[in-house]
């Protein structure tokens, strides 16, 4: 069976895979004011990524910079890395160790664990597969798209204001979107 999985997935490649920052993006998006969006991301994070010869052994591990929040405003990107949110001095790192994958229709679940501010909650990723192919380089590329939603206050960060008129200023749920492109690792094989 796994093979079988395996070759129903076009140029799957099972090796070990380090994500490519400068061609990936780590992002998110939470409710403001409770009439529009804002969106950011993160400029520094590292990854590993291991495909299996069965997709559903496969694993991945992933380390973010929680100082190198960009909401595309530095007052903002300030308040967030200070104690009211991230309170990047104690807690400079978020983490995510995968702990299964499983078929989700045409796409995959990756089941695995974040860990922010020393909190650590079950959190799936949907995962797509975008791809496997060469590059111009010589090396073999894939492509990932994984969304999650989390509730902020699960994890400690928690700061909020009550609007006059109601509601709050920050949302409780944060959607998560990350596009991966990641290399494969020559070295480890």
């Amino acid at each position: 069976m796994a093979g079988a999985v395996a070759t129903q997935i076009p140029g799957y490649t099972v090796g070990t895979w380090k994500i490519d920052q400068a061609h990936s993006d780590v992002s998110f998006t939470v409710r403001h004011l409770m009439v529009s969006k804002v969106r950011g991301n993160f400029r520094s994070f590292e990854g590993t990524l291991v495909t299996a010869e069965d997709p559903q052994n496969s694993s991945v591990t992933a380390t973010i910079q929680l100082d190198s929040i960009d909401t595309n405003q530095e007052q903002r990107n300030a308040h967030i890395r200070s104690a009211d949110f991230f309170e990047v001095e104690k807690y400079p790192v978020m983490t995510y160790r995968s702990t299964g994958v499983r078929p989700d229709g045409h796409d995959w679940i990756v089941d695995g664990e974040l860990t922010l501010k020393g909190v650590t909650k079950q959190v799936p990723l949907k995962l797509e597969l975008n791809g496997f192919g060469p590059d111009a380089y010589g090396g073999t590329r894939a492509g990932f798209t994984a969304k999650a939603e989390i509730n902020r206050s699960d994890f400690g960060v928690s700061w909020n204001a009550n609007l006059d008129g109601g509601g709050v200023v920050i949302s409780e749920k944060v959607q998560i979107l990350l596009e991966i492109e990641a290399v494969l690792d020559k070295d480890a094989e």
